[in-house]
């Protein structure tokens, strides 16, 4: 726990401004709602004759303070909807930066929706508690004490009978905040369950429709929202039963104050106004005494969600730093090189996936890698681009400058062309641009060329034809080429072509071959099983 509030301190510092605002516009509400009691006190005694006075003055300052006090809740919705969207934003990149920066597990720890989840409700959970609970707090307890001793100024008595139920709740709130915070642990991890179903049924929808497995996948969503609903039954229970308790309290001691009052009011040592506002006050401390009840789950909430946050943080960072390109063309050497996938927390120890591998790949030359289903080609490429880490044995990149081993810094040096459909949502000239942002439409042009993408110019729109997600619109052997052509903005001299061709035609596989091999300014290296492609390779590797 310690460890979560020291990251909440540090992620509070940077939304200073809008705590602070809500802070001082709740402080500034509490000052508004104990004069109101004080005018409303005298209002009542000048109409019933206890004290002299000009009535309606009190009711103009009373008007006055009712206004202040809706100004004061336009302003809060406004610094809650403007602020508040910009201080989750911020995290939301903060989060997503950091994903994006760290190191690729091989087998990932965290489902896509899963981490989708996190980022949308636990980011929204943290943002709000940090903006506006704990200012809330601080104006709540302010509200509590300034009422307290407004009420001590006026009967000692009636006052330490209304607070008599703190040590009870104070007593209570450290079991409290541990059984809810482990239900409330269940109820998020059941939460992301759902989203990851829904995420995948979506994301394959084509493939389930084609296995007729559609009742399957609502009865697999149906089980997941079971489990959800249970937690969530446990939860409220439990939620139920301790707000029962809580209040019980509180309308016990709002009952004593009640009769104490009226016992005053009829012996006449009280007047009728004096009672209004004991009954005021005695409402301004409970009602914050209330608040700090609600703010036991709000503060278990943001702990499950700050320990999710938590955990995607602590993916270690790739080297961070200045890339460094290489004087083309550049060359790999493979050295006794050996990885082995790490095991899950439910496989058993895996053998090696490459193993004691040497090869050079030399400069300006093509390079088929070939071999069956699982012998490693993928996972190749993936030690190339240093996505993973070698167990032994090392991946060098050289030029005629020197050598050097793989590393995301040398990443910038090579070009890579995944198999599968990679576009995204957007224009054609979005997709393109990913690559190099500042692409002119001639380099735009002749990369499509290169990468035998001419269709796009008979497009109506051409490069600004809006695709879908996933290419949506486009056949795959035309996302493919595209995709391709994105890859030929980058300026690396090492490109990587992981069955990259597999939905074109053998004509235009020529073609892109030949585009993509007319000079020996690169270094080719094909993931392939057709046989097509080796023939225009100048070695072959087998795995």
């Amino acid at each position: 726990m310690r460890n979560t509030i020291q990251w909440l301190w540090t992620t509070a510092k940077g939304h200073r401004l809008q705590i602070t605002l809500n802070a001082l516009l709740g402080l500034f509400s509490v000052g508004i709602s104990l004069l109101t009691v004080s005018v409303m006190h005298q209002a009542i005694d000048i109409a019933a004759g206890a004290r002299q006075g000009s009535l309606i003055l009190m009711v103009s300052l009373m008007g006055a303070l009712i206004l202040t006090e809706f100004a004061i809740s336009i302003t809060k919705v406004w610094i809650r909807n403007i602020l508040g969207v910009k201080a989750q934003n911020t995290m939301q990149q903060h989060m997503l930066s950091h994903l994006l920066r760290a190191e690729w597990q091989g087998r990932e720890r965290y489902h896509s929706g899963d981490i989708t989840n996190r980022l949308e409700q636990d980011v929204q959970t943290v943002v709000t508690f940090l903006t506006e609970t704990l200012p809330n707090t601080l104006s709540v307890l302010t509200m509590f004490i300034g009422a307290f001793l407004y009420l001590f100024t006026m009967d000692r008595m009636l006052a330490l009978i209304t607070v008599a139920i703190l040590p009870i709740f104070i007593l209570l709130s450290k079991i409290y905040v541990g059984k809810m915070r482990a239900l409330t642990h269940r109820v998020r991890e059941s939460d992301s369950q759902i989203q990851s179903v829904l995420q995948e049924t979506l994301q394959h929808r084509m493939m389930i429709k084609t296995l007729e497995s559609d009742k399957l996948m609502i009865h697999r969503l149906d089980r997941c929202q079971q489990t959800l609903r249970g937690h969530v039954r446990h939860r409220t229970r439990f939620s139920i039963f301790s707000n029962f308790v809580l209040n019980g309290g509180f309308a016990l001691s709002y009952l004593i104050a009640f009769l104490w009052s009226t016992l005053r009011l009829y012996h006449h040592t009280l007047t009728f106004g004096a009672m209004t506002a004991f009954l005021q006050l005695v409402y301004r401390i409970q009602n914050p005494a209330r608040e700090l009840t609600r703010l036991a789950p709000a503060f278990v909430g943001v702990l499950t969600a700050a320990e999710r946050l938590m955990l995607l943080e602590t993916i270690p960072e790739e080297v961070q730093g200045i890339s460094h390109p290489l004087q083309p063309p550049c060359g790999i050497r493979l050295t006794h090189l050996t990885y082995t996938y790490p095991p899950t927390a439910s496989s058993e120890p895996t053998t090696p996936v490459i193993s004691d591998l040497t090869f050079h790949f030399a400069p300006g030359t093509s390079t088929a890698i070939m071999g069956a289903t699982g012998t490693g080609k993928s996972t190749l490429l993936r030690l190339l681009l240093a996505l993973l880490k070698p167990d032994s044995g090392s991946v060098t990149l050289y030029d005629a400058t020197g050598s050097y081993e793989a590393s995301p810094l040398l990443r910038c040096n090579i070009v890579y062309v995944p198999q599968g459909n990679t576009l995204m949502s957007g224009t054609i000239r979005d997709n393109l641009l990913l690559a190099r942002p500042e692409a002119t439409d001639a380099e735009l042009r002749e990369v499509l060329l290169t990468a035998c993408a001419e269709f796009v110019f008979d497009l109506p729109r051409q490069m600004d034809t809006p695709t879908t997600e996933g290419g949506g619109g486009l056949s795959e052997g035309q996302a493919q080429r595209i995709a391709i052509a994105r890859a030929l903005l980058r300026s690396g001299s090492i490109m990587l072509f992981d069955e990259a061709t597999s939905a074109l035609d053998p004509a235009t596989e020529q073609r892109l071959l030949q585009n993509i091999l007319a000079n020996n300014k690169r270094t080719v290296i094909f993931i392939t099983h057709r046989h097509a492609v080796v023939d225009y390779c100048d070695a072959v590797l087998t795995l």
